[in-house]
């Protein structure tokens, strides 16, 4: 079974903060696809379905970011079956990239799993939340509400990452890199 988790803030007051970007992704999926969330311990929440005929469980730590891997610790999981969404603002807001493994980047959720799980081999959704304005603590734009304009961005941004959850379950995650990865091309300079 593959675990779909999703990284954020537990209370109302993150709900819809760049951080809570994964978050959102596990709603949107979890509707889609009918797979209610319910609390399994004070730590957790999730829910079991099929999603692209693959039995999945979606999930999300009731704990606070950098405590995200904790919940994964009794679970039993294979590093292989993890799919982790997560914010990241090396990437321009409203992209999705798809990564095997690699660093945690700083990213306090990704250092919390990594310690917990003893492995980084796990299939990564990374929603590009952009860096902040000049000036402004990059903690404090994480835990920043999107603003209003951006609303439709995020809407397709959660569509994407879904699609990319989608193809890793049915294609595999080699094929989802290359579908999402792809950087647009640079204009040709004149010679």
């Amino acid at each position: 079974m593959k675990l779909i988790y999703g990284l954020g803030n537990p209370g109302r007051q993150y709900a819809y903060t760049r951080h809570n970007i994964g978050f959102l992704v596990t709603d949107f999926l979890s509707e889609k696809w009918r797979i209610s969330l319910k609390s399994v311990s004070r730590e957790l929440a999730s829910g079991r379905g099929i999603i692209m005929r693959v039995p999945v469980t979606i999930a999300r730590p009731l704990t606070y970011m950098n405590l995200s891997g904790i919940p994964l610790k009794g679970l039993n999981i294979e590093v292989e079956d993890l799919i982790v969404i997560h914010d990241d603002m090396d990437l321009p807001a409203g992209s999705v990239r798809v990564k095997l493994g690699g660093g945690t980047g700083g990213h306090k959720g990704l250092d919390s799993i990594q310690g917990a799980l003893g492995e980084t081999g796990f299939i990564r959704i990374r929603c590009g939340i952009g860096r902040p304005p000049e000036g402004m603590d990059p903690s404090d734009y994480v835990l920043d509400v999107f603003p209003e304009e951006d609303l439709p961005m995020v809407r397709k941004q959660l569509e994407n990452a879904a699609s990319a959850i989608e193809m890793c379950l049915r294609d595999g995650h080699v094929k989802a890199m290359n579908t999402f990865n792809r950087r647009e091309k640079e204009p040709a300079e004149n010679t």
